[in-house]
């Protein structure tokens, strides 16, 4: 700690290098239930790497509101039918840090279930469906004048890409990114019996966990409390949008739930998926498979109830998440938003 002090107070320290020593005194600091000191270098790390990594919060809740427009039940209703037939992917969408990588070890634990990794084919074929024009009005104009034919061989393309990555012979595989919550529409559209998991969590626990998390690459949105509040009001209404107009569509996992009830979740979690019950999946740290995500340690172990409750300690500095959130808090009624 006095080394990463000492490194801090250096003149010449370039940006990239001094968010690093922020991200990991902010963490030496909260082990040692230092929460003033502690926030105040998550929030300097955070600052730093926002100004690498700019991140437009109203450009992203447009393009929600725009797949809001334009995925209507009628819209579905008219390509029925329509995309590749298989039923193979299993995708788990939502936040980082909100137990995707819990339900995906839990998942791939059963016998008929590979898990491979956050794989970038869904994104990939947004963009290659906008044709390099402004990215919203393409891709969305693009994906409204796909044919049923169209849209199964855009389906086949997600399946021969992905086939690479499958070993095992398994007949599901799972495909976790995250963020492909804001692709659900074209999801469904081009693999309409692919299973869709949601997997979510405490709001504040959720978004405060991505604020601590110094992410590789692709989560630009983590590192502000205003815009981490957006992006998730942003996810949470996507997601009650499609279980509007596709009713039991998406099957959705409480991390609070899970942990509660563990048995009964993964249950649930099978049944959906249309498989049996297999104890190996209660036993889903003893799975060896390789994890690349941030919580890569937390899944090699039995589920814990430490983690909960963690954001807690950093509640009085948490007041603009809690404004930029909203009515999502609604649910949550124990947390206060101050005046």
């Amino acid at each position: 700690m006095a080394a990463l002090s000492a490194a801090l107070a250096r003149a010449d320290l370039a940006d990239e290098d001094r968010l690093h020593f922020e991200f990991a005194l902010a963490k030496a600091l909260e082990d040692r239930a230092e929460y003033a000191a502690s926030f105040s270098h998550y929030a300097g790390g955070n600052l730093l790497r926002r100004a690498l990594h700019p991140y437009d919060a109203a450009k992203n809740s447009a393009f929600v509101q725009r797949s809001r427009a334009l995925f209507t039940a009628d819209f579905f209703a008219a390509r029925a039918g329509a995309g590749a037939a298989a039923g193979d992917p299993v995708f788990i969408v939502g936040l980082p840090r909100s137990g995707s990588t819990l339900i995906e070890q839990i998942l791939s634990s059963h016998s008929q279930v590979e898990g491979t990794m956050e794989l970038p084919d869904i994104p990939q074929l947004a963009n290659e469906l906008a044709h390099g024009a402004e990215a919203d009005a393409g891709f969305f104009a693009a994906l409204a004048a796909l044919t049923p034919a169209q849209l199964r061989e855009f389906g086949k393309r997600y399946l021969a890409r992905t086939q690479a990555l499958r070993r095992s012979g398994a007949p599901l595989f799972i495909d976790k990114m995250p963020n492909n919550w804001l692709y659900v529409g074209l999801i469904q559209m081009i693999l309409p019996n692919a299973r869709i998991i949601d997997a979510r969590r405490h709001p504040l626990a959720c978004c405060f966990s991505c604020f601590k998390q110094h992410f590789a690459r692709g989560q630009n949105f983590a590192y502000g409390l205003e815009d981490l509040g957006s992006y998730y009001r942003d996810y949470v209404g996507l997601m009650a949008h499609f279980d509007a107009v596709l009713p039991a569509r998406v099957h959705r996992v409480f991390y609070e739930d899970m942990v509660a009830d563990t048995e009964a979740q993964v249950r649930r979690l099978l049944d959906y998926c249309g498989l049996p019950f297999e104890p190996q999946c209660l036993r889903f740290y003893d799975n060896a498979r390789a994890v690349r995500t941030a919580s890569s340690e937390q899944v090699r172990q039995p589920i814990f109830r430490e983690g909960l409750e963690q954001w807690r300690h950093f509640e009085p500095w948490l007041d603009p998440l809690k404004v930029a959130l909203g009515a999502v808090l609604a649910d949550y009624p124990e947390v206060p938003v101050s005046a």
